[in-house]
């Protein structure tokens, strides 16, 4: 299974994806590496054109099939409606409910064999205004969106052994994203579900950022530095948290609270 984390990051008022995932698959006993976060991208003339961000979970089959699906829609629509450009928030709006009944169809057909169906999918998408797109895919094939609210997804198992969790004990509000390092967020949840689920394995740097600079729409992976930062970022976190957490118990939370507030209040003053 795996741990999938999507998230909304507010920059200069305009909005961006980060879909980060571990590389763990596991079927039963079996343990291997798999990439689970893929761009879709359109080629125009050599140069590559951003069309959005799907993530899986679930029966590996299911979800490169489910990918290609995605893939053959995006660009079909980008060719013929979009002038060969990144969808816009409508646009890409209409471009999900194709994909939503291609799924719906071909998910009846399965159980229709008597399949029981593993899949939860995430697919985002950012327009050239910097307003973003996050619609999650259910086993039903029927998508739900989550851009506004809550602004984020989490799926695979890891949702269950914390990943959620954890998300909403740190305070990601997409509102205030703009205050976090989404990258550090994201490779912190990661590792320390990893810690205690066997089935999710470490951040290894699997993650895209999608944004919009300048009425361009940028896609890209994370860079090998930025891994090694954000891994580094999560130990010492993970650190701090344990200590605070001794602390509170040591001289109690009102004056860790005074300390904290006075941390901040010379934040503010810089």
């Amino acid at each position: 299974m795996t741990l999938l984390i999507a998230l909304k990051w507010i920059l200069e008022g305009k909005e961006g994806v980060v879909v980060s995932s571990d590389s763990r698959a596991t079927v039963g006993p079996v343990s291997y590496e798999t990439r689970k976060v893929y761009p879709i991208l359109l080629t125009v003339d050599g140069e590559d054109v951003p069309l959005a961000i799907a993530g899986g979970a679930g029966d590996a089959s299911l979800i490169k099939q489910s990918y290609r699906v995605c893939e053959r829609v995006l660009r079909d629509m980008a060719v013929r409606e979009w002038n060969r450009k990144t969808p816009s928030f409508d646009q890409f709006e209409e471009a999900v409910k194709r994909i939503e009944s291609a799924f719906i169809g071909r998910f009846r057909e399965l159980r229709d064999q008597g399949l029981d169906l593993s899949f939860s999918m995430v697919l985002a998408s950012v327009d050239h205004n910097g307003k973003a797109s996050m619609y999650l895919f259910d086993e039903r094939g029927l998508a739900q969106p989550v851009h506004d609210n809550p602004g984020f997804a989490v799926i695979g198992t890891g949702f269950f052994t914390g990943g959620n969790l954890l998300l909403r004990l740190l305070g990601y509000e997409p509102e205030e994203s703009y205050m976090l390092d989404i990258g550090a967020l994201s490779t912190f949840i990661i590792d320390v579900v990893s810690e205690i689920d066997p089935a999710v394995g470490p951040f290894v740097g699997e993650s895209y950022y999608m944004r919009a600079e300048e009425e361009r729409v940028l896609l890209g992976p994370l860079k090998e530095e930025a891994i090694k930062e954000y891994k580094e970022k999560a130990k010492k976190r993970k650190e701090i948290i344990r200590r605070i957490w001794r602390m509170l118990d040591m001289v109690g939370e009102q004056k860790v609270l005074e300390k904290i507030e006075e941390l901040e209040g010379e934040h503010r003053k810089e």
